[in-house]
C-alpha cells in the first residue's frame, strides 16, 4: 500500500492539484442536480470537497491519510471555506449521518474490498432522492498514460452496478478522456463515470 502520509507531506499545496475533477463540474452543471449538502469519500487533501463548498454546498469529507486531512484544512482556510474533515479507513468507516444530498467517490484506486466498502457506506449516506457519483480509472487503463497499472485497483461498470443494484442509474459510462487535473491526473485515460440517485 502506498505511504499516503509521505506523499501528502511532500505536496502541502495539493498532491493532485487544486482543480476539481472534470466530472464533478459536469454533475454540478446538470439542471436536475440540486444538492445542498455533500460528502466526499477518499477525498485526499480536498480538491473536490473544497470546490463544492465554494459552490455553496455544506460539505464533509473522509480520507485515510491524517496528513492529507491536515493539508486540506489549511487549504480550506486559505480558500475561505469550511469542510468537516475526518480521518478514517473506508473499510471500517460508517457515516455518522445518512442524509447527504450527494456523495462523491472520486478516484479511489484501491483493492476491491476497499472499493466495495466505500460504495456500500457511501450509498448508505445518501438521502432519498440524493445522488451518488463515482469516477475512477477503468480496467482498460492498465496500459494507459495515467493511473495505476495494477488491474486489481481499477474499476469496471459491472462492479458498480452490482454494488448499487437498487440505484436509479443516471449515467454509467466507460471510455477514454483526456485529463487535465493537476500534475498526477494528466493525459489520455480510460475512466468509469457513474451517477445514480436513490429512490
Amino acid at each position: 500500500m502506498p505511504d499516503w502520509d509521505a506523499k501528502y507531506a511532500a505536496a502541502p499545496e495539493g498532491l493532485f492539484g487544486n482543480a476539481p475533477s472534470q466530472y464533478v463540474r459536469q454533475i454540478m452543471a446538470r439542471w436536475d442536480f440540486k444538492a445542498r449538502s455533500g460528502l466526499c469519500l477518499a477525498d485526499g487533501d480536498g480538491r473536490n470537497s473544497r470546490w463544492l463548498a465554494q459552490q455553496g454546498l455544506a460539505m464533509a469529507a473522509v480520507d485515510l491519510s491524517g496528513v492529507a486531512v491536515e493539508n486540506g484544512q489549511l487549504l480550506d482556510s486559505k480558500a475561505g471555506v469550511y469542510v468537516e474533515r475526518t480521518v478514517a479507513d473506508l473499510v471500517t468507516w460508517q457515516p455518522s449521518k445518512q442524509n447527504f444530498d450527494a456523495v462523491f467517490l472520486m478516484y479511489l484506486q484501491a483493492p476491491a474490498q476497499t472499493r466495495l466498502a466505500a460504495l456500500r457506506s457511501g450509498w448508505q449516506a445518501v438521502s432519498p432522492g440524493g445522488w451518488f457519483v463515482v469516477e475512477g480509472f477503468a480496467k482498460a487503463q492498465a496500459a494507459g498514460e495515467a493511473g495505476p497499472g495494477n488491474p486489481d485497483l481499477l474499476y469496471g461498470l459491472e462492479e458498480l452496478q452490482r454494488a448499487l443494484a437498487g440505484a436509479t442509474v443516471i449515467e454509467a459510462l466507460s471510455g477514454r478522456v483526456r485529463l487535465d487535473e493537476g500534475e498526477r491526473h494528466q493525459g489520455l485515460a480510460e475512466v468509469v463515470r457513474f451517477a445514480a440517485r436513490k429512490a
